[in-house]
């Protein structure tokens, strides 16, 4: 998770949402990324989907069996439909989201048995760290006026 509160910093730093993923496959980091929607005008570039992208190319493989999802905020319904399409086993997150989350807070879709795959999906890694970083982004905001 430190590794995934390192990528949010760098959100933070270039004005972004701090949510910062990591994928792990053993015992290497094989997907980073964070929110780049501003920079990149992409709805789509939350932290996870970066790092997803990245970890299939690197293993050459969309499928991301024996991976671990770290990521600082609870996955949204998107990124939580990626997991469930990449057939990630684990996520584990730091905070939840109480507007957008899609594993617990306001849907389970990593745990829906309708679907084809499931993930066993662990919150609360570093809550409190993740939450702050979130909160101070957004009081640096609204004090510019901003969002």
């Amino acid at each position: 998770m430190h590794a995934a509160l390192n990528q949010a910093r760098v959100a933070f730093e270039q004005d972004e949402v701090p949510v910062g993923a990591v994928v792990v496959h053993g015992d290497r980091v094989i997907g980073e990324g964070y929110n780049q929607r501003e920079a990149l005008n992409d709805p789509t570039a939350h932290a996870e989907m970066i790092a997803i992208t990245q970890a299939s190319e690197t293993l050459g493989s969309w499928r991301l069996l024996d991976c671990t999802l770290y990521v600082t905020l609870e996955p949204c319904p998107m990124c939580a439909g990626a997991i469930v399409q990449a057939r990630m086993p684990t996520v584990i997150y730091g905070t939840t989201d109480p507007k957008g989350g899609g594993c617990h807070t306001l849907f389970q879709i990593t745990d829906d048995a309708r679907l084809n795959h499931r993930a066993t999906v662990i919150g609360g890694v570093l809550k409190d760290e993740c939450r702050h970083l979130l909160q101070e982004f957004f009081r640096q905001q609204r004090a510019l006026g901003k969002k």
